[in-house]
C-alpha cells in the first residue's frame, strides 16, 4: 500500500501562537523563605540569590514586625525582585515551600486575603519586567539555607525572643524592680484584630486601656 507523504496542514494551526520567551541570559537561582513565630507574630524573611553559575552572590534576611507567615513570604519575594531588578539581571527562577504563594503567582489560587492582595500585586508587576520568571514550589528540606536567614533575622531581634523583664538587672544584685504607671505601646488594628508593635507579657486577666486616634476625614463643614 503506498504511503503518503506528511500532511503541513496541521502545522497552520499553530502558525500564529506565540514562541515561547526565553533570555539569553542564564538564570539567576534565588531561594525565598518567611517565617513568623505566633501567625501573627514576630516575623522575617531569608534571601538566597545564586548566579547563573550557582554561585551564591548574596544573603537577604530582615525582621519585618507582626505579620503572618504568608505576608512574610511575599515580602521575601519582593526584596528578591527588587535586588534582581536593581543588579540588571534578566533571567529568574524563584524556589519557594510555599505552596500558596507559589499558585497565586502562577495563578492557579486567587488571592483572597486582604493583606496579601496588594503585596500580590506588586510582586505580580515586578516579575512580569524580567526576561524570562519562572516561581517553583520546593520541599522545606531543598530551602533550608532561606529558611535559616529568616530565623537568623528573628534571633537577632527582639521579635526572636522575649525582651528581659524591667527587673532583670537588678534580680543580679537580690533587688526587684517593679514597673509602676501607663505605659504607651503602639498597636495596628487589621482584621478585627489589634497586633501591638512590640512585644508585651501580660498577666491573665490583666486589665488594658485603649485610647484611640483615628485620622480625621476632611470633608465640607457647614
Amino acid at each position: 500500500m503506498p504511503t503518503r507523504p506528511p500532511s503541513h496542514r496541521g502545522a497552520k494551526l499553530f502558525a500564529d501562537a506565540p514562541a515561547e520567551q526565553k533570555s539569553a541570559s542564564p538564570a539567576f537561582r534565588i531561594n525565598i523563605d518567611g517565617a513568623a513565630r505566633g501567625n501573627p507574630g514576630p516575623a522575617a524573611y531569608g534571601v538566597l540569590i545564586r548566579n547563573g553559575r550557582g554561585e551564591v552572590v548574596t544573603q537577604l534576611k530582615k525582621y519585618i514586625g507582626l505579620m503572618t507567615n504568608n505576608v512574610a513570604e511575599y515580602y521575601g519575594l519582593i526584596a528578591a525582585l527588587d535586588y534582581a531588578q536593581s543588579h540588571g539581571v534578566r533571567a529568574l527562577r524563584v524556589e519557594s515551600d510555599s505552596e500558596l504563594l507559589v499558585k497565586q503567582m502562577r495563578g492557579v489560587y486567587k488571592v483572597k486575603s486582604a493583606d496579601l492582595r496588594p503585596l500580590f500585586e506588586r510582586a505580580k508587576k515586578m516579575s512580569q519586567a524580567f526576561e524570562s520568571f519562572r516561581i517553583e514550589h520546593v520541599y522545606r528540606e531543598q530551602n533550608r539555607e532561606a529558611d535559616a536567614l529568616a530565623n537568623e533575622a528573628l534571633d537577632e531581634t527582639s521579635g526572636g525572643s522575649p525582651p528581659k523583664s524591667p527587673g532583670a538587672s537588678a534580680a543580679k544584685t537580690g533587688a526587684r524592680s517593679v514597673q509602676t504607671g501607663p505605659r504607651w505601646i503602639q498597636a495596628r488594628f487589621r482584621s478585627g484584630i489589634l497586633y501591638p508593635l512590640e512585644d508585651i507579657d501580660l498577666p491573665d486577666g490583666a486589665e488594658v486601656e485603649i485610647t484611640l486616634r483615628l485620622p480625621r476625614r476632611e470633608g465640607k463643614q457647614d
